[in-house]
């Protein structure tokens, strides 16, 4: 099983913080897993052009294929303007329509007021439905109180994160075993 923790934002601390902790969960509770973590800060990715992913080159490429031949994603994204970042937005527009198709999606979300915990339900959840991805219902949102010198320091958001992955990977083993199962049935 591939898991991609995809940060999303250029910008800030806070984000970044609970991927370095999600990654380290799915890597602790499992070891056969997987997992890149992929950090916008860290790559030039160009700006969608419509072209398709495959034909990106450098980090867009690498980006876009790794998330392409993942079984699961968790995005971590900070709240921008009451909305998501460009920077993710850009990601979703490099993708095919049905990138998601057969793949689990978690999320949780950084932002500095409760006021924006709508943000995921109005926005992210219906793009990433659009694009056919089977969702981890619950989401963990984040607080700029739940932080202290880059370090998330209230233990239900670390819960909230641990059955975040726990969840992320029942689903995407769950899934699994189903699409299997389907599969024999068609007797080829």
């Amino acid at each position: 099983m591939k898991i991609v923790g995809l940060s999303g934002s250029k910008v800030g601390s806070k984000t970044r913080t609970a991927m370095d902790y999600t990654v380290k969960i799915i890597k602790d509770k499992y070891p056969d897993i997987e997992v890149t973590l992929i950090d916008l800060a860290e790559y030039d990715v160009q700006f969608s052009d419509g072209r398709n992913y495959l034909e990106y080159e450098g980090d867009t490429g690498y980006v876009t294929k790794t998330i392409m031949e993942a079984d699961a994603i968790i995005i971590g994204t900070p709240v921008f303007q009451a909305s998501i970042p460009a920077t993710l937005k850009n990601i979703f527009d490099l993708l095919p329509e049905k990138a998601f198709l057969d793949k689990i999606v978690g999320m949780f979300v950084t932002a500095g007021s409760p006021k924006h915990y709508l943000m995921v339900d109005q926005q992210l959840k219906p793009i990433l439905s659009y694009m056919k991805a089977q969702l981890v219902q619950t989401y963990v949102f984040i607080e700029e109180k739940d932080f202290h010198r880059k370090e998330i320091v209230n233990d239900d958001v670390l819960f909230r994160i641990d059955r975040l992955v726990e969840d992320t990977v029942v689903l995407t083993k769950t899934f699994t075993e189903i699409r299997k199962a389907k599969e024999a049935d068609y007797g080829f």
